[in-house]
């Protein structure tokens, strides 16, 4: 049986939460270093490009362990274009990327000693078969210290998929990104960071608000 807490029980919870530059607080607040993030978007508005600097701010400001999955492009010509495009800093060891893996290597990955904390799928297209059946609820629960980032694309101004319609309801961020703007809401004071051909504007911050 569940323990039940009481108002005092809550209110000293302690939560593993990011600490990010004020910036990016004011956008994102103090999210915990856990469960779901939405980012979704058309193709060719800044999905991948806004993400990859996220990751960065993450890894490199943030000291988390980042592990990207690019199963959409893979580690292709254009993914390459892109981390060039997005100006991220090659020295930084904390992030790292593999093309399309299972689930099940996921799985693997993510038991290991040193597994990342932070796991960017992009995008879930890919993972379609892999994530139905309650398995992105079941990867959260096997998984409850790790936060995972999942890309989707649009149609009609929402989430494509129905497992992308999932992850909007139990996401605890959504970004919506659109003309190479995150635009953020959800369980967060939200707002709006741009994303530019100057890597500063993300991954220093700038508000639109």
């Amino acid at each position: 049986m569940s323990r039940a807490y009481t108002i005092r029980n809550v209110l000293d919870k302690k939560h593993n939460t990011f600490e990010l530059p004020e910036t990016f607080r004011e956008v994102f607040g103090q999210p915990e270093k856990s469960g779901a993030w939405l980012v979704f978007g058309k193709d060719k508005n800044g999905k991948t490009w806004g993400t990859l600097l996220l990751s960065e701010l993450f890894s490199k400001v943030v000291g988390e362990r980042v592990l990207y999955i690019s199963a959409e492009q893979g580690i292709s010509k254009s993914f390459k274009d892109a981390i060039i495009r997005a100006k991220l800093d090659p020295t930084n060891n904390n992030l790292h990327y593999v093309g399309y893996i299972t689930l099940e290597e996921l799985y693997v990955r993510l038991k290991k000693r040193n597994a990342p904390s932070i796991v960017v799928i992009d995008n879930i297209t890919f993972y379609l078969d892999e994530l139905k059946n309650g398995a992105v609820r079941t990867l959260l629960k096997k998984f409850p210290s790790t936060l995972f980032l999942f890309l989707a694309h649009e149609e009609r101004g929402k989430p494509y998929t129905a497992v992308a319609v999932l992850i909007q309801k139990i996401a605890e961020i959504i970004i919506h990104v659109k003309g190479l703007t995150l635009i953020v809401s959800g369980r967060c004071p939200g707002g709006m960071l741009a994303i530019d051909d100057e890597k500063s504007n993300l991954y220093h911050g700038q508000n639109l608000n």
